[in-house]
């Protein structure tokens, strides 16, 4: 699908997008979460606490990514935190909110980015948690493991 034609969108992310981050990063946690017995009030404070510490490190890790939201209809759906400025194009983040999954915007996503990766004879690489769904997802994009550091596992697409 050309970029013409697609029903999504990226925009960079901004400051007024912080409460809409913390939605998307929270909907990623929650069948997680549903195991505690937490109340909602440590669950909130736990996702608070978490999404602060992966924001300040990813920025510290890749302080030239862009850190993007992904538009549905002109509606927020989601983020996307890419770094082109490495060898690779590394894909530090995609999440979409519940209602947006199982509906080709990520897929469109991660293929528009291998396409670009490929026409720049870069490969494409990640980091994702062993017991995260998307690991098969991946797989099924063609990215295979490059490497595993404790529950994470390096994952390579090379065109």
């Amino acid at each position: 699908m050309s970029a013409t034609s697609r029903v999504w969108s990226l925009r960079p992310a901004t400051e007024a997008d912080a409460d809409f981050l913390l939605a998307v990063y929270g909907s990623t946690r929650a069948e997680e979460l549903a195991l505690t017995g937490w109340s909602p009030a440590e669950k909130d404070a736990f996702v608070r606490m978490q999404f602060h510490a992966q924001t300040v490190g990813y920025r510290a890790q890749s302080p030239g990514a862009e850190h993007l939201v992904i538009l549905v209809g002109g509606e927020p759906a989601g983020r996307a935190i890419i770094d082109r400025s490495g060898p690779e194009l590394r894909v530090m983040d995609v999440a979409l909110l519940p209602e947006r999954r199982g509906q080709g915007i990520g897929t469109e996503l991660m293929r528009e980015l291998q396409a670009e990766a490929a026409a720049a004879g870069r490969p494409v690489t990640l980091h994702v948690e062993v017991f995260n769904r998307a690991l098969g997802w991946y797989q099924r994009l063609g990215f295979r493991a490059a490497g595993q550091q404790g529950i994470h596992v390096a994952m390579a697409w090379t065109p």
